[in-house]
């Protein structure tokens, strides 16, 4: 009867301990996915063409680590005024295709009249979900967050509906600014963390590339 008691709490005991690292990970998930954010801008969409912001943020030397060439497809996710997305059209050629998503109507209807002025047909946008770029299944090479993540409040479940849109070999790069969530910014080691929650692996780091201020990061991810 002594031993039989011992192993019923050796029993209990082991699973316990063996809980211990799923409901870890299911608190370390409930977190990302409640983590404090910052209120997405709706606001004058001409404070992103800032004469300098092309310099500060190497945007070319970008594009080249994120493999977008002519023919390539491109998702532009936080598009905002179209700034990164008309830049990224020019590399991609007529030959490719930019998609440029934002949750914001506004941005959205800019963007479109700023395609048409400047005669980028190759730029298609999309007015997505909070949680889901909406882009199309096996059509994307490449994606920019340009100083977007820290405004995404669900970011694991965003980059979990991501994947399905990714060709193989995509890579998905992430520039934000070192921040608490709420002052227009996020720290990298959470981004990291979360894009492995939502099946990502770190390829590259270019921290000194973006404006040098040692606030700014540049991220880039791959499926696992």
């Amino acid at each position: 009867m002594r031993f039989r008691r011992l192993a019923i709490v050796l029993a209990l005991l082991f699973a316990i301990v063996a809980s211990g690292p799923a409901l870890s990970a299911q608190q370390s998930a409930a977190q990302a996915q409640h983590r404090q954010t910052s209120t997405p801008y709706t606001g004058d969409l001409t404070i992103f063409e800032s004469p300098d912001r092309e310099a500060k943020l190497h945007i070319h030397h970008v594009m080249d680590i994120l493999g977008i060439a002519p023919g390539k497809t491109v998702a532009d996710i936080g598009a905002g005024s179209g700034w990164f997305t008309a830049r990224a059209a020019q590399r991609v050629a007529n030959t490719g295709t930019v998609y440029a998503v934002d949750i914001n109507p506004e941005a959205v209807d800019y963007i479109k009249d700023r395609a048409e002025k400047e005669n980028l047909r190759n730029v298609k946008t999309i007015l997505n979900q909070p949680d889901d770029p909406g882009l199309p299944p096996g059509s994307i090479d490449a994606v920019l967050m340009l100083k977007t993540y820290h405004e995404v409040a669900h970011p694991v479940t965003l980059l979990r509906n991501l994947r399905p849109a990714l060709r193989p070999g995509a890579r998905v790069g992430v520039i934000d600014r070192t921040g608490n969530g709420v002052d227009h910014g996020v720290q990298k080691d959470v981004v990291i963390r979360e894009a492995k929650q939502a099946g990502y692996r770190l390829l590259e780091e270019h921290d000194d590339l973006v404006k040098g201020d040692k606030m700014d990061y540049f991220l880039v991810f791959a499926e696992q």
